[in-house]
């Protein structure tokens, strides 16, 4: 049944794209929530809006391994998605092969394709679909760089709630797949007992995306459950592809720009992607700057 939330309500007339706006602003205003104090984690940074952890919930989620958690400022950092055959190549390049033709700072998977490689539900570049239909049991929708300044640059949407227009996208990038933890806290993931490397892109309540790729093999229903229980901060989010297309790199010149200590040996090794053998990937997702320049060391953050 679907849940209402009293500040979208009643809202009639006008514009579309002012309907638009108010109902995705609505949403993003909407209180998460709350599970408990947020984990103790201490925060690499690796350059001003963008930093690492690598978090290990076993005493409170014993079934749930390390974490490699990405923590991103959409107002400092853009997001833009990318897919073979949008790009004239033969066939899909590995991660590493992604960073390099992007120059991106850091590359991670998209969603589910099929075995032709063709996506599975929605994908836009360029406020353009790249061919996906959409899928209506698959609810999450990472969107990013919005046609219209008022929203936010980056956003994980639930699309049993949120608005997005096909004909007239809010937003210039976007990718679906699997909603995994919505802004109520429900699970939308059933617990299957299947374990597999898992990709997962969450939204703060204050507008901050975190990447989340784990160290080891885990069900998403174990993992939704311990994100909801032990990380409030995260409002909702959604499941990309998993198992051995659940990738993630930085470029070479963001980690040499971060001065190595013997505690970041674990998110390092994760990052280059040196420690995992990789398969071609159709579809990925970019994050650069949003200004040029080689990567500014931010020190560590917390």
């Amino acid at each position: 049944m679907p849940h209402h939330f009293p500040l979208c309500i009643g809202v009639k007339g006008g514009m579309r794209r002012l309907l638009l706006t108010l109902a995705l602003g609505c949403a993003a205003a909407s209180p998460p929530a709350s599970f408990g104090a947020a984990p103790e984690m201490a925060w690499d940074g690796l350059t001003p809006g963008l930093s690492v952890s690598l978090w290990n919930p076993a005493g409170a989620c014993p079934d749930v391994s390390s974490l490699l958690m990405l923590r991103i400022d959409p107002e400092r950092f853009r997001f833009s998605i990318h897919h073979f055959h949008h790009e004239g190549l033969a066939s899909p390049p590995t991660i590493q092969e992604w960073q390099r033709r992007t120059d991106a700072y850091v590359v991670f998977n998209a969603g589910l394709f099929r075995e032709d490689y063709s996506y599975l539900g929605l994908l836009y570049k360029d406020g353009r679909s790249l061919g996906g239909k959409r899928h209506h049991s698959w609810q999450g929708l990472f969107v990013a760089e919005p046609a219209d300044s008022a929203l936010r640059k980056a956003r994980v949407l639930d699309l049993a709630f949120d608005p997005f227009p096909e004909d007239n996208p809010p937003y210039r990038e976007a990718a679906q797949s699997l909603m995994l933890l919505d802004r109520t806290g429900k699970l939308r993931v059933k617990d299957s007992g299947k374990r597999s490397y898992q990709t997962v892109v969450g939204e703060s309540g204050e507008g901050t995306i975190v990447v989340i790729k784990t160290v080891d093999t885990v069900s998403l229903h174990q993992l939704a459950e311990c994100l909801r229980n032990q990380f409030p901060a995260i409002r909702q989010a959604m499941a990309m592809d998993g198992g051995s297309s659940s990738d993630v790199v930085a470029s070479s010149d963001l980690l040499h720009a971060v001065k190595e200590s013997p505690q970041q040996l674990d998110w390092r090794t994760m990052l280059t992607g040196l420690n995992r053998v990789h398969i071609g990937l159709p579809a990925v997702i970019a994050i650069s700057p949003r200004t040029g320049g080689r990567p500014m060391q931010a020190g560590a953050a917390r």
